[in-house]
């Protein structure tokens, strides 16, 4: 769905967390950051992923990694999400969807059948220079630190 790929530039973003704190890529100069989208905060899916990164948070932590969640959620579902599953990263509220579509990862998506446009759940991985080292569009929800790190 993205046309991003490793080596290029990752797009500039700048979105408020679940607490209403602004985001934005100059904020992770000189740090390496994962950013991923997941489609709805709370859903079976986004769930796994976001508790398996959770899980791995101290792994992330010693290799100089920082995480982001995105999606099109409100700041008080991210909240929620984010307390209820006790996640150590924020969680951006892009209602407007700006960093979604900068990331290119709006679009239409099918699901039993009917059509209708969303989020892809993809990853963005993006080095100390702010370049995209990896993008994994095919996340595997339960091991998908595996596939990060």
């Amino acid at each position: 769905m993205t046309t991003l790929k490793a080596g290029d530039k990752a797009p500039n973003f700048e979105a408020k967390d679940q607490d209403g704190n602004v985001h934005t890529l100059k904020d992770y100069e000189g740090k390496k950051l994962v950013v991923f989208f997941y489609p709805k905060a709370s859903t079976p899916g986004c769930t796994a992923e976001a508790c398996n990164l959770r899980d791995n948070w101290e792994t992330f932590q010693a290799k100089g990694y920082d995480i982001i969640g995105v999606s099109a959620d409100s700041a008080k579902r991210q909240q929620n999400f984010k307390n209820k599953y006790e996640l150590p990263f924020p969680l951006l509220a892009d209602e407007d969807k700006e960093v979604i579509e900068a990331f290119g990862v709006w679009g239409p998506k099918k699901f039993m059948g009917k059509e209708y446009d969303g989020i892809h759940r993809t990853t963005f991985v993006i080095n100390e220079e702010g370049v995209l080292e990896d993008v994994i569009s095919k996340v595997k929800t339960k091991a998908h630190a595996e596939q990060i790190l």
